[in-house]
């Protein structure tokens, strides 16, 4: 653990985050490409108009509504 310690910042976070990973499990492929496949299919729908956007003030407004005490 002491020589884990010495390493460099940066060195030091790449083993934390590796470590960390490593808890999750092996990664499913199979969830990947559907994640993959439904980010591709978001951009599409806000490419082509088929999603309506907001402006972020709206979100804001909206976000703050919602979270308001009633």
């Amino acid at each position: 653990m002491d020589i884990a310690l010495e390493l460099p910042d940066v060195e030091r976070a790449a083993l934390a985050h590796d470590l960390l990973a490593s808890l999750d499990g092996p990664v499913d492929a199979n969830a990947t490409k559907a994640w993959e496949a439904e980010i591709a299919q978001r951009l599409d729908d806000l490419e082509s108009g088929k999603t309506p956007t907001i402006d972020a003030d709206e979100a804001l407004r909206r976000l703050d509504a919602r979270l308001r005490p009633r």
